[in-house]
């Protein structure tokens, strides 16, 4: 393990059903970092984001939350790991963070395509020009799962 202190920036659009899903290389990244933000952004339908009744994608981003948080904790024990509910703009919710963090990494928990949010489309692509921070970004299936 490295001595370095590395600050992780965890943007969860989906949580794995359970630890055995996260591939190693993302297992190592979370072990690795001393310092870990998880922000939980606010996914909401077009027409609801629209309409601004985003109660509901509120109540999910805050148990998707949860649910990341307490992976994190349990496979970095010894880092100090906090988090946060996002903007219900996902580009705004990583400026906030990366403004306010300023993580060594991203690492981008995206929804699979089959049902990705409007306001997904791009987005790394987004957050690779706007900030020159390494990301590794991986997919998570409706049922809580990475597709291999």
């Amino acid at each position: 393990m490295s001595t370095r202190e590395t600050r992780l920036l965890v943007a969860a659009g989906e949580a794995v059903a359970g630890l055995e899903e996260l591939p190693p290389l993302i297992r190592n990244l979370i072990e690795g970092a001393s310092e870990i933000l998880v922000v939980s952004p606010v996914l909401v339908g077009r027409l609801r984001w629209l309409a601004s009744d985003t109660d509901h994608a509120r109540y999910e981003a805050d148990e998707r939350l949860d649910a990341v948080l307490g992976h994190v904790r349990e496979l970095a024990a010894r880092a100090e790991a906090r988090g946060q509910t996002g903007d219900d703009t996902p580009l705004t919710a990583f400026e906030d963070a990366i403004r306010a963090f300023r993580p060594d990494h991203i690492l981008v928990a995206l929804r699979g395509g089959d049902h990705a949010a409007w306001q997904e489309r791009g987005l790394i692509d987004a957050v690779l020009d706007a900030f020159h921070v390494p990301v590794t970004v991986f997919e998570i299936d409706r049922a809580g799962q990475v597709p291999q």
